[in-house]
C-alpha cells in the first residue's frame, strides 16, 4: 500500500513537473556574442500583472547579470548605427494561475530586424502558494538567461 501510494506521488509530481519546464529557445544561426546592449521595452506586448510588479526588480537583475548593458528605451535612438546592431529588446511575460502555476518567459529580439533571437522561459508548479510559484518561476527565467548569455 505505502509502495503505490508512493509511486502514485511520483507520477503525479512527473506529470506537473513535465507541464511546467524551464528551457531557452536560441533561433537557428544566431551569434548572441556580438550583441552588447538591451533595452526593456514597454509595449503592448509587455504584461505584467500589477500584483507581479515588485519581481521586474529580479528581471531586471536577471538581464544585467549577462554582461549585457542595459539602454532606457528612450535613449535607444540616441545610440549609434553600430550600437544599433548590437542591441537586443527584452521583452517580459508572465502567467500566474493557482492551477497551474507560474510561466515567466523573457524574450530577445534584434532592434534592427525585429527578429526574436532567443525566448527563455522559466516555470514553476509546486509551490504551496503562488508567491512561491512567481519567485520559483523567476529564479528559473534567471538561470535560463544566464545559461543562454554565457560568454
Amino acid at each position: 500500500m505505502k509502495k503505490s501510494l508512493f509511486l502514485l506521488i511520483v507520477a503525479l509530481v512527473a506529470t506537473l513537473t513535465s507541464c511546467t519546464t524551464s528551457r531557452s529557445t536560441v533561433a537557428t544561426n544566431a551569434n548572441l556574442s556580438h550583441y552588447r546592449y538591451v533595452s526593456v521595452i514597454n509595449d503592448d506586448t509587455y504584461r505584467i500583472p500589477p500584483q507581479l510588479m515588485e519581481y521586474q526588480i529580479q528581471l531586471y537583475d536577471a538581464i544585467e547579470q549577462t554582461g549585457l548593458e542595459l539602454v532606457n528605451e528612450m535613449n535607444i535612438y540616441n545610440l549609434t548605427q553600430s550600437q544599433k546592431n548590437d542591441l537586443l529588446l527584452a521583452q517580459f511575460s508572465v502567467d500566474a494561475s493557482q492551477e497551474g502555476g507560474t510561466v515567466v518567459i523573457v524574450n530577445f529580439i534584434d532592434f534592427n530586424t525585429g527578429r526574436p533571437i532567443v525566448s527563455c522561459r522559466g516555470a514553476y508548479a509546486l509551490g504551496i502558494t503562488t508567491a512561491v510559484d512567481i519567485r520559483k518561476a523567476i529564479e528559473n527565467v534567471s538561470q535560463q538567461i544566464s545559461k543562454t548569455f554565457q560568454h
